[in-house]
């Protein structure tokens, strides 16, 4: 089993797509890193040698920021916005969509779900 920057890497997958489950490692920047090392893409996972993994670890931990330290960052980053008061960092802290989507509709991954209220009645006025 491969385990690169604690995360255990799925067995059947190419070495490719593996290691794209890592946090802050895509299929563009995969293949830069098997470049690097000289890897096969092709490669399953569970076929690669200890030599391999070694190397892929080796890379993947000196050349990039990944996991704990990259969702570290993001969030001081979206922290600081919130902390200054901008724009942005208000819409993050009120779990709106930040990069101007419109919200009359469309806009449930951020909002979530809302229940409505069937046949509520206003108060009554004075007269």
């Amino acid at each position: 089993m491969a385990r690169i920057a604690g995360v255990d890497l799925p067995r059947e997958k190419r070495i490719e797509i593996g290691l794209t489950y890592i946090y802050g490692i895509g299929l563009s920047r995969s293949h830069e890193i098997l470049d690097k090392t000289a890897v096969n893409p092709d490669t399953r996972v569970r076929d690669l040698s200890d030599e391999d993994v070694a190397k892929l670890r080796a890379c993947v931990e000196a050349d990039y920021e990944i996991e704990g330290d990259l969702r570290r960052w993001e969030a001081m980053n979206i922290k600081r916005l919130a902390d200054i008061g901008t724009y942005r960092g208000r819409r993050h802290r009120m779990g709106l969509p930040v990069r101007g989507q419109r919200t009359r509709t469309n806009a449930r991954t951020r909002r979530g779900r809302r229940v409505t209220v069937a046949g509520k009645k206003k108060a009554p006025g004075k007269k």
